[in-house]
């Protein structure tokens, strides 16, 4: 059985939602650490952007962290993470754009040298998580009972937290017992890189 390879910065919620999407499809995979940066010549000679995550499965080569979780979604499909009716599935979608955009679209100026900035956007990913509570308190998971690729997408920013020095409020507490779920799962915890083991040992 070929090996599928997966060009992983360990420090990057991108690929870590990927990660935690190779793990709960139980699949066997080699991870290449390629540092936000480093010239990985492997890595170029597939993706000439030098990008992570980059994803090989034999002649394939993928791009885009999401891209890469819907193909593995739809070439193994058990446990299924998109759902199979198509309106539940296009909400689904709608909620990875809200996610994609309104959170991970602000991690580059939450990690940005300029203090003001950074401020800005931190208070900016708090108060749109504060606007995931609704869809949080009724379910297991987001929007659900089932885990989803959704839950694959919120739990890298979650972890991630404290490393940002974001506090949520009290109010947050549905959000903070649904982060700890997704925590407890064998394929968050088995797929954290060393860097990101390190983020919840440092608080």
């Amino acid at each position: 059985m070929h090996t599928m390879t997966l060009y992983s910065d360990p420090e990057s919620a991108q690929s870590h939602r990927v990660r935690i999407v190779l793990g709960e499809k139980d699949l066997v995979f080699n991870v290449e650490d390629v540092s936000h940066g480093e010239n990985n010549e492997d890595l170029i000679a597939l993706n000439p952007n030098n990008t992570t995550p980059t994803f090989v499965d034999r002649n394939l080569v993928l791009y885009e962290s999401r891209v890469i979780m819907e193909y593995l979604d739809e070439r193994f499909p058990h446990p299924p993470l998109m759902p199979v009716d198509p309106v539940i599935r296009a909400k689904t979608r709608m909620v990875l754009h809200y996610i994609e955009k309104d959170l991970y679209g602000l991690l580059e100026s939450v990690k940005s040298s300029g203090e003001k900035k950074a401020s800005a956007a931190k208070q900016k990913l708090k108060d749109n998580l504060m606007m995931s509570l609704d869809f949080i308190q009724e379910k297991k998971f987001f929007l659900s009972d089932d885990f989803s690729i959704i839950d694959c997408s919120m739990a890298p920013i979650l972890w991630r937290l404290p490393e940002y020095g974001i506090q949520l409020p009290a109010s947050a507490k549905p959000i903070m017992k649904y982060a700890d779920r997704i925590f407890e799962r064998t394929s968050f915890i088995e797929n954290l890189s060393e860097q990101e083991e390190e983020i919840r040992s440092e608080f």
